[in-house]
């Protein structure tokens, strides 16, 4: 137990029905959520590999291409987003999750079967409208199965879809692109796709298998009791509001730190494969294995490790160690993703990349843990999704389009896109550390109000 964890104790273990503590069902329902996490992600980043191949076909530019790995997403991200939030914090989050997996599964598919810009910009669309619905319902009912001891390890293992399925959209997605020339030419049934196309198709399909599963899912008890003792209630959005602007010196600096760290999330994964393949001549097969097992492995290890850092942090008498970690981290995120242009060589450049990759994803559980502990229970809803708006439209939204505009319009030379990397990430970085660190005070007196409110 770490010592912000103390701080918040009556607050969240006051919160915490008695089944959280059942184990093996809650677990069973945590392998689910970030089955469904890791699905999503899979989805959602298979397009940078195709990126390529794609931009052939449809004769699009990067700031086009761009414009689809962000706008289309984002757009519809951002405007249901807190709809699915307020949703969460008053509905049943299990049926939210099927209606909201199946449906991006299907428009994922439909992908595939785009025939133009404006068709696969529009399924987008609506991949990112259903997408919103996983976060702040997965997320509400991950603080409801566990107690405060566990939550910090739950949610780490949660946050690992990010980095299991952009590596497996790398893996899968290469592999895919290998053989699925072959295929196409073989079953005439499939003449007239392209391998971008049917790797859409086939990637979709298991989400909708996943929906059907999720029904096996019960829908815990909320948390009855605040730390007065009087029993629970659904805030009203005046409350809520009240609530954010009362605590806006922390959230403030916290939504907008972890959004820049969120730009190189999405920045390094969206361009990557495209430096790799320009800058050091790889084959999208061996890019999507070899940078996929690299984002799967080193991305997992990051958000594994932030609970051990927290520990070590707290142990020193560090009551802020949840978001002391993410502004550690940022600093080291700096240093990587400086040198990304610089490193000699496809080995060198992915050396670059892991360390990245391992950095950007080390504080991403304890920041969510850590908002969940700031937060009274019927109000993580919309609070996590107000933080997946900002992140959204600052890191999903910004990060893409604004290397692809560097490069575009600063560089004008597409084999600069390594350099655009570079200064978009490690600016961002730079920024998130100031941020997180100007936050730490603020988080203290979050918990304590928190206490006071829940």
């Amino acid at each position: 137990m770490t010592p912000s964890d103390s701080i918040a104790d009556s607050a969240v273990s006051s919160r915490t029905p008695a089944h959280a503590q059942s184990g093996n069902y809650a677990w069973y329902v945590l392998f689910l959520l970030t089955f469904a996490y890791t699905v999503a992600f899979i989805d959602r980043q298979v397009l940078n590999l195709l990126v390529e191949d794609i931009k052939r076909d449809l004769l699009l530019t990067d700031t086009q291409l761009s414009l689809l790995q962000g706008i289309a997403f984002m757009g519809s991200y951002i405007v249901f987003s807190p709809l699915f939030g307020r949703w969460a914090d008053v509905a049943n989050r299990r049926n939210i999750l099927v209606a909201g997996i199946a449906t991006w599964s299907v428009f994922s598919a439909a992908c595939g079967l785009a025939e133009n810009y404006w068709q696969l910009f529009l399924a987008r669309v609506a991949v990112g409208a259903a997408e919103a619905s996983l976060a702040p319902a997965a997320w509400s009912l991950i603080a409801d199965y566990f107690n405060r001891e566990r939550l910090p390890r739950a949610m780490s293992i949660y946050l690992m879809g990010p980095y299991i399925g952009g590596g497996l959209a790398m893996i899968a997605g290469g592999m895919v692109i290998g053989s699925m020339s072959g295929l196409v030419e073989t079953l005439p049934m499939l003449a007239g796709m392209e391998p971008w196309q049917l790797t859409f198709v086939i990637i979709g399909m298991p989400g909708v298998i996943l929906a059907l599963v999720l029904l096996t899912i019960r829908e815990p008890e909320r948390g009855t009791q605040n730390a007065a003792g009087s029993q629970d209630r659904k805030f009203s959005i005046r409350e809520v509001m009240t609530f954010l602007w009362q605590g806006r010196a922390f959230y403030v600096r916290f939504y907008l730190g972890m959004a820049l760290i969120v730009i190189v999330l999405y920045a390094l994964p969206a361009w990557i494969p495209a430096f790799l393949m320009r800058a050091h001549g790889a084959n999208p097969t061996t890019v999507g294995l070899q940078y996929g097992v690299l984002v799967l492995i080193m991305g997992s290890a990051g958000v594994l490790s932030g609970p051990f850092v927290d520990r070590w942090l707290a142990r020193r008498g560090h009551t802020d160690s949840s978001i002391r970690t993410a502004a550690i981290a940022s600093i080291a995120l700096t240093v990587f993703t400086a040198v990304l242009p610089l490193m000699p060589g496809f080995y060198g450049a992915l050396v670059a990349a892991a360390g990245g990759t391992f950095f950007y994803s080390l504080p991403q559980a304890m920041s969510a843990a850590a908002l969940q502990l700031a937060t009274p229970n019927r109000m993580r809803g919309i609070v996590a999704s107000l933080y997946l708006f900002v992140l959204s439209v600052i890191g999903l939204g910004a990060a893409p389009t604004v290397v692809a505009l560097v490069t575009d319009r600063v560089f004008g030379d597409a084999s600069k896109v390594g350099v655009s990397l570079a200064v978009v990430c490690a600016t961002s970085a730079a920024g998130a550390a100031l941020l997180l660190f100007s936050s730490l005070p603020h988080y203290r007196r979050a918990l304590e109000h928190s206490r006071e409110v829940a």
